[in-house]
């Protein structure tokens, strides 16, 4: 099973920590995709589905559907808030081996009310983070980091696949995750954490400690909130 973490830093930032390394792998072991769907595609979704899902609150869905011109133009992932993730790829294209191509992106929150709650945001799978980045931002205005991270073998087996995701909460200072995001790009990406060996409390303690910069205000207190395993 995968593990998450939720936590809360003192200047009101939401924090979400992933491994997702089993339930990918276990993903990768049900679906008989092609190599080149679970290489390139199929590996980000599950982890994003993953990190997204850990917003949701009760019995709330989350489902992601994709509409794009590339090698599969439709990747359909659920989630829950209680870390239960499916979905499945359709639609392969003969074409185009763009990897997901350009199209859109479809986030659907089932909250238990008469219609389910529908955004749709431009994708370019050059830099899927922008892309959900870019979702937040503008369907729920709030300003948020994400890190996807996946590494795998030429085999097919998951050496490691895990996010962080930071969010700003109401009432925040704007500029703080401005420079928050300065500091997420200057750590190694999350694969090279991963493999390091670094546990998900050691890489939050990375995103909130001292980084022997000039400015002591990236330095956070925090606090864990939940914990929860993820499963497939």
């Amino acid at each position: 099973m995968g593990r998450l973490i939720r936590g809360l830093s003192k200047k009101m930032l939401d924090f979400f920590v992933a491994d997702t390394t089993d339930v990918v792998q276990k993903a990768l072991d049900i679906h008989k995709y092609d190599e080149y769907s679970m290489k390139n595609i199929w590996k980000n979704f599950c982890t994003l589905a993953a990190i997204m899902g850990a917003t949701l609150k009760g019995e709330d869905k989350l489902t992601i559907r994709t509409d794009t011109d590339g090698y599969k133009k439709n990747i359909v992932v659920n989630s829950d808030a209680n870390g239960d993730i499916k979905g499945y790829l359709i639609n392969t294209s003969e074409e185009n081996f763009d990897g997901l191509g350009k199209g859109t992106m479809r986030i659907i929150k089932d909250m238990g009310l008469k219609e389910p709650y529908v955004a749709i945001t431009n994708v370019d799978y050059s830099s899927l983070p922008d892309d959900i980045s870019a979702y937040f931002y503008n369907s729920e205005q709030i300003p948020t980091i994400i890190s996807l991270a996946c590494e795998a073998t030429n085999d097919g087996k998951i050496l490691c696949a895990g996010a962080f995701m930071v969010q700003l909460l109401p009432g925040a200072d704007e500029d703080f995750i401005t420079k928050l995001e300065r500091k997420a790009e200057a750590i190694r990406p999350m694969n090279e954490l991963m493999k390091g060996g670094m546990s998900l409390e050691q890489i939050i303690n990375l995103l909130y400690d001292d980084m022997d910069t000039a400015d002591d205000s990236l330095v956070e207190e925090y606090e864990i909130l939940e914990e929860k395993e993820l499963k497939i």
